[in-house]
């Protein structure tokens, strides 16, 4: 249970590519073969991208791979690279703490309006939801890369220089 929740945005990425890749799929031999095209997958699709860019987002931040512009942090002592690798991870768990906050309100407006797809004619909130929970997870993501840096030791790591 341990390793399935260390990798769960991993498992939940390699389900939404497998649907997507699947469903884009048929839907290309159906318009070859039956002369026409599913409507639903281009919105599923659609709604399977952006869970699957948030996923993506958040397995970056578990493993530090985040791009990132290190000019200051390369001529700075490690106390202020420490201080502005901090900075930096706690205005990313506050942008993606929005993020899952005010997606939890979208996804509770098209709930309440009983607003629905136009291609599958489901209820919007199931796909809207999508971001509250990809958001999620990146936020937690974010919190952990933030309590790593708070307790790691200030000090640079060796570099390798180009020659």
């Amino acid at each position: 249970m341990k390793k399935f929740l260390r990798n769960i945005e991993e498992i939940l990425s390699a389900v939404c590519l497998s649907v997507m890749v699947i469903i884009a799929f048929v839907n290309v031999i159906g318009r070859y073969v039956l002369g026409a095209s599913l409507s639903f997958t281009d919105e599923a699709t659609t709604y399977l991208f952006v869970l699957l860019s948030l996923l993506g987002a958040a397995i970056a931040a578990k493993r530090g791979a985040h791009l990132s512009l290190t000019i200051i942090l390369d001529v700075v002592n490690p106390g202020v690279e420490k201080v502005l690798k901090s900075i930096g991870l706690i205005l990313a768990v506050v942008f993606s703490g929005s993020i899952f906050y005010y997606g939890i309100f979208m996804t509770m407006r098209q709930f309440a309006r009983g607003q629905i797809t136009a291609g599958m004619q489901w209820p919007e909130w199931i796909f809207g939801s999508f971001v509250p929970i990809g958001a999620f997870f990146l936020t937690i993501r974010f919190l952990q890369a933030l309590l790593r840096e708070i307790k790691a030791p200030a000090g640079r790591e060796e570099k390798e220089e180009v020659v």
